[in-house]
């Protein structure tokens, strides 16, 4: 199986998060921020892995520590859990769609950080959740996971639809890029034979 814990403390947040990339989507998740909750249940069932993540942040400022380091912390996890990439198929990508939003994401587990972020929000919050705050969630764990992302909202009028499909786009594609190719054998999939 693999699966990361990982903890990390600072002045601003305590993040505890469990991984299990084999998983069925199981999830358990406490952040303080109800949206982001909504969110990352997105992930775990659609990602189909095990997912549970405890925090305690800075809310009282704004959710912008938490939800930073979560993508952080949730990054690091992930790159322990995969491990060397060895025999995976390393590429995902997917399209979803929610009523009137459709976005586009395509994923490289490349050992290269990278994120191409193209979603025009149409307003700034949903509910009491600041859209920038997605953003930062996807830097975080970009940075930490080293994955290339580029992530497309297609189109949209609900801010909610787009953040949604977003998530899930990212989830299906995240599937794909760490299932098992059993054409490769356990090879790494690289000319450079490293990732």
């Amino acid at each position: 199986m693999r699966t990361a814990e990982v903890i990390r403390n600072t002045a601003e947040t305590r993040i505890k998060v469990r991984l299990n990339l084999d998983g069925t989507g199981q999830q358990s998740l406490a952040t303080g921020v109800p949206f982001l909750d909504h969110m990352l249940d997105q992930i775990a069932r659609h990602g189909l892995v095990d997912l549970f993540i405890e925090a305690q942040g800075d809310l009282h400022i704004d959710a912008h520590h938490t939800v930073e380091d979560i993508g952080i912390t949730l990054g690091q996890a992930f790159a322990r859990a995969v491990g060397d990439k060895r025999g995976i198929r390393r590429y995902g990508h997917a399209y979803v769609p929610l009523d009137e939003a459709l976005s586009r994401v395509v994923i490289d587990l490349s050992g290269r950080p990278g994120l191409i972020w193209q979603v025009d929000f149409r307003r700034a919050m949903i509910g009491s959740f600041d859209v920038d705050l997605a953003h930062e969630f996807f830097q975080g764990f970009v940075n930490h996971a080293q994955v290339t992302l580029h992530v497309d909202n297609l189109r949209g009028d609900n801010a909610h639809h787009q953040c949604e499909t977003v998530f899930k786009a990212f989830a299906r594609a995240l599937r794909m890029a760490i299932e098992p190719d059993p054409r490769l054998e356990g090879r790494i999939p690289s000319t450079k034979e490293a990732l």
